[in-house]
């Protein structure tokens, strides 16, 4: 017995996983980046990621790739807090060389 095939456009659904957001990748590598190399990249990274992380949820699970937006996103919040106290740090620095040098 055989069985007629249906017409295009209906059957079985694709499986396989949901295609990654297109900004997966900027915020993973805005993250590592602004991590290990240069912190100002890193409040893009955390900008990015969050509005990424925000479209992947309303997606409904049509758009994927979520781990590696939320890593990006992570990094990205990391390499602001280490960007904000190396300011601070230097603002310190500056403060006491100024008072240092100022009574000498």
């Amino acid at each position: 017995m055989s069985y007629p095939t249906p017409p295009p456009g209906y059957g079985y659904p694709g499986y396989g996983p949901p295609p990654d957001h297109p900004q997966t990748t900027t915020v993973l590598i805005l993250g590592i980046i602004g991590l290990v190399f240069c912190q100002f990249c890193a409040p893009f990274a955390w900008v990015i990621g969050k509005k990424a992380l925000n479209e992947i949820d309303a997606s409904g699970g049509t758009v994927g790739g979520r781990s590696n937006v939320m890593v990006g996103y992570i990094l990205g919040i990391i390499g602001s807090a280490l960007l904000i106290i190396g300011a601070i740090v230097a603002i310190i620095y500056v403060i006491a060389l100024v008072a240092i040098v100022g009574s000498a």
